[in-house]
């Protein structure tokens, strides 16, 4: 990512959640705020709850509602209108998911602005560089009036978020939107694993597997990564369907991608393409996957699998 340490005077970071901590994503989208400029935050989470993840160098600002104003509440996008008139920002920044997405593109309406979503690059001039048609192409856009509104994908630079002061906490007049109730808040179950897509290694099982994940999750134990799979394999019941990379499933772009028994459709390759390193194994040496790997294994899983988990342990003992 091309960015200098100084430009674009005013950022506006959006972080529709925070948790006890930030997540890989959100520190990398403060990350690249930091070097842009002057940071400030909005969040739909109550006060209590923002301030201390948010402390951290270069967040001098966190502005809040009156009470939670979470997704899918509208009155979060008055929350956002409300701070970026409140920080004077001129461009204003979320994670690449479908909550943020939804939010920034009703602010972008109301403020006659343009959005660019899933963005992998973005300079200090307000250009924005994002791969499209599966990875095939990279354009390279700005904002012709208005603030620049974008979401950024994550795994395209290091978090470096250092400690600091608390911010100062500013409640804005905007309270959560009458006749809306979150009546429960459930936490997905813990695997251990990253989130999917957020990871840095994915390792991904299509129909080869037969419905046996064993050696995938061995694999993917060993290398810290998250289990992603084909369509075939979450539509057969494997996987759970929020597993699922392709056109119709996540998106990922991790450092690492392991495609494990997967043809390799072009709806899979849109969800996987631009990832940095991708490896496949595959027993059919035809599989169209073959065509974007930067590296290749033709043979049978079961057979390829133990080795690299042999010798992946052997490296680490």
């Amino acid at each position: 990512m091309s960015m200098a340490t100084s430009g674009i005077s005013q950022v506006l970071v959006l972080l529709d959640r925070v948790n006890e901590s930030l997540t890989g994503a959100q520190a990398e989208l403060l990350t690249i705020a930091e070097r842009l400029g002057d940071v400030s935050v909005v969040s739909g989470a109550s006060a209590e709850a923002a301030a201390g993840p948010l402390s951290v160098k270069g967040v001098r600002e966190v502005y809040v509602g009156e009470g939670e104003i979470l997704p899918p509440d509208v009155a979060l996008v008055d929350l956002l209108e409300t701070a970026v008139k409140e920080s004077g920002a001129s461009v204003i920044l979320g994670t690449d998911t479908p909550d943020a997405v939804d939010a920034l593109a009703r602010l972008a309406v109301r403020l006659d602005a343009g959005l660019i979503t899933s963005a992998t690059g973005l300079d200090t001039d307000g250009t924005v560089t994002k791969s499209v048609l599966a990875g095939e192409r990279t354009t390279v856009s700005r904002a012709a009036e208005g603030p620049l509104i974008a979401t950024v994908k994550p795994n395209i630079v290091e978090a470096l978020l250092e400690g600091g002061a608390a911010p100062e906490v500013t409640a804005l007049p905007v309270k959560p939107a009458p006749g809306f109730e979150v009546l429960e808040t459930a936490e997905l179950p813990k695997s251990g694993r990253p989130p999917l897509a957020e990871a840095r290694v994915v390792v991904a099982a299509g129909r080869g597997v037969d419905g046996d994940l064993t050696l995938v999750e061995e694999l993917a134990d060993e290398l810290g990564a998250a289990i992603g799979a084909s369509r075939a394999a979450t539509d057969a019941g494997w996987v759970h369907h929020s597993a699922q990379v392709g056109q119709t499933g996540v998106t990922v772009s991790p450092q690492l991608y392991i495609s494990v028994g997967i043809s390799g459709a072009i709806q899979q390759k849109a969800g996987m393409q631009t990832a940095d390193v991708i490896v496949a194994i595959n027993k059919d040496e035809d599989a169209p996957v073959f065509e974007i790997a930067d590296y290749g294994v033709v043979g049978d899983l079961n057979d390829v699998l133990p080795q690299m988990v042999e010798e992946l342990r052997a490296r680490k003992g």
